[in-house]
């Protein structure tokens, strides 16, 4: 699946806003980016690499060779990167923040707030864009195994450092102490199980079902 690299899951969203409302967002995010704690409950989601929502407005599209686009809207990037399933994911951020969630779909064209969660999923699938490339410099490592690594790498700088200067007994009890430390910090990293087909399933009964209402709101537009 091209939205996967490894144990991370690339996530992209663009919805629809409307132009006159939108400087309401660009205030709630001023907001959010001057009290982090507002985001708490996302800041300690530890499968989340990181989330980011950007507006873009009609004249700020790049033209690649297309043409200029002829926009009525303000449209909202939200990118994501994260490990575990699709479904762990949108659970935990509706579970965690979803006051947060509401406020930066605030201008979203037919958001349908965050709770219920099956219909929230719903939105999020219809306006999802899949990943045609997808680069993961770490892809036998989700967030957790990064930090674990960078906490056993300073514990062998501190090994380093005692051992230039301790006698072999104290070193050895350096090392035992700084082994406690870390002790839970030595797993194996690689790539993760794959998904169950239930959880397969439902992601392509979802888009499937995505796909049907296009398809039906096409035949009736005709």
């Amino acid at each position: 699946m091209s939205n996967i690299a490894g144990k991370a899951y690339a996530m992209n969203v663009v919805t629809p806003s409307n132009p006159r409302l939108t400087w309401i967002n660009r205030l709630i995010f001023m907001v959010a980016r001057g009290v982090p704690k507002v985001l708490s409950g996302l800041l300690g989601l530890s499968l989340i690499h990181f989330a980011r929502w950007v507006l873009i407005r009609p004249d700020q599209w790049p033209d690649l060779g297309q043409g200029k686009e002829t926009l009525r809207n303000d449209y909202m990037l939200f990118c994501s990167n994260f490990n575990g399933t699709w479904d762990q994911y949108i659970d935990a951020f509706s579970d965690g923040i979803p006051n947060g969630l509401n406020l930066f779909w605030y201008t979203a064209t037919k958001y349908p707030q965050s709770i219920p969660v099956t219909s929230f999923k719903t939105y999020i699938t219809h306006n999802q864009v899949y990943t045609d490339y997808y680069y993961n410099a770490t892809p036998g490592a989700a967030q957790r195994d990064v930090k674990a690594a960078l906490r056993v790498r300073r514990a062998i700088d501190v090994l380093a450092k005692a051992h230039a200067t301790q006698s072999p007994e104290d070193f050895a009890r350096t090392y035992r102490a700084e082994l406690v430390k870390v002790q839970d910090c030595l797993g194996d990293p690689g790539f993760g199980p794959v998904a169950s087909l239930d959880t397969e399933h439902a992601d392509m009964n979802r888009l499937r079902a995505v796909q049907n209402m296009a398809t039906l709101f096409d035949f009736e537009r005709s």
